[in-house]
């Protein structure tokens, strides 16, 4: 059940060699031949598995082609792993980055492998739950992103990793500029959504804390004895200061419930639809009971974690429309992009907001 990396898709292959003799310079202790895979999830920063002897490590770099301006950063990403690790076990553990670009064109970093169960739109072969376990797994996924919001940033040493004053606004401003920004011609306008989530802000919330910005089942590893228990937190490529209420928001976005219409169980990308799993609602009002708020604006969050996937998925998109990558899975993206601002749109006409 554990998840696997498989043979390197085309064209993002690394230099073994250069690889290794890197990582026998940075890390001690390394014996034994390497061994390079990739693991195939995920549609950002690419993820490889690299076996040096017995020890299994993983790399991350930027993908090939065309880069959103701020996105990427895996300088930004290390120091997030090398601050939290000590405060939130959760983390792996890092190991080494670099912008040596003689290595691989661009900075990467390296860090200790977490092994255990990855969740991706289905349940792996051999692993069922019942609705209770399904239930006890999607309550500890909410307890866990409570836990990382509550971390003493400061005392981390994160004080200045973003700018929590005016959050909720630029999100909104800025994921609309960059939807525009990304858009082809092609792809639905979704300026009536941008429209209303401009109109509904709420606000700031009040509270202030570390946000993962894609907290999710398949950024979550379980541990394999116990499937129901998160031991990893992974992707921390869009950590920030911020508004946590903004973090729950964006998870909701994935969370495709059992009811759910067949449109959106097309583009289901985990599996929240199972019997007894939490819906958007419970979760919100359970981490509501968490961090003792009270707050009435469900809707624009949801909304706000929708349009937030429709434009990570759209700047995926434009990689694959200007032929700047080859992989196949993001041409499918502008289906699910039509489906999200559908989807919206729905929140928007049933809201009382």
């Amino acid at each position: 059940m554990n998840d696997r990396a498989t043979s390197i898709r085309s064209g993002e292959e690394l230099d073994a060699k250069k690889v290794l003799d890197f990582l026998r310079d940075s890390v001690p202790g390394l014996k034994g031949e390497v061994e390079i895979k990739q693991f195939p999830s995920g549609f950002s920063n690419l993820t490889y598995l690299v076996k040096v002897g017995e020890r299994e490590m993983v790399l991350r770099r930027p993908p090939f082609g065309r880069k959103a301006k701020t996105a990427h950063d895996m300088g930004r990403e290390y120091r997030v792993l090398s601050s939290l690790k000590p405060v939130f076990p959760y983390c792996p553990q890092p190991l080494v980055y670099t912008e040596d670009e003689a290595v691989m064109g661009c900075p990467f970093y390296v860090m200790e492998r977490i092994p255990g169960v990855i969740l991706r739109r289905d349940l792996p072969k051999g692993m069922e739950l019942s609705p209770q376990e399904a239930r006890t797994l999607s309550e500890n996924l909410i307890k866990v992103q409570c836990q990382l919001h509550t971390v003493d940033y400061v005392q981390a040493g994160l004080g200045d990793f973003g700018r929590p004053e005016g959050y909720v606004r630029r999100q909104v401003e800025g994921w609309s500029k960059r939807y525009r920004d990304a858009r082809t011609p092609d792809a639905p306008d979704f300026e009536k959504v941008m429209q209303w989530l401009y109109d509904k802000m709420p606000g700031e919330s009040g509270i202030v804390g570390i946000i993962h910005n894609d907290f999710k089942f398949d950024n979550a590893v379980l541990d394999p004895s116990n499937p129901t228990e998160i031991i990893g937190i992974l992707d921390w490529e869009m950590a920030t200061l911020g508004d946590p209420l903004m973090d729950l928001g964006s998870s909701l976005g994935y969370w495709v419930e059992k009811d759910d219409p067949e449109m959106m169980q097309a583009i289901r990308q985990m599996p929240t639809h199972l019997e007894g799993m939490l819906t958007r609602k419970e979760q919100f009002a359970l981490y509501s009971e968490l961090r003792g708020i009270k707050t009435d604006n469900f809707d624009f969050y949801y909304c706000f974690g929708l349009f937030r996937l429709a434009v990570i998925a759209q700047q995926i998109y434009y990689r694959f429309y200007h032929g700047q990558t080859k992989d196949e899975r993001f041409g499918m993206l502008i289906a699910a992009i039509r489906v999200l601002e559908a989807t919206a749109l729905q929140v928007i006409e049933k809201s009382d907001l």
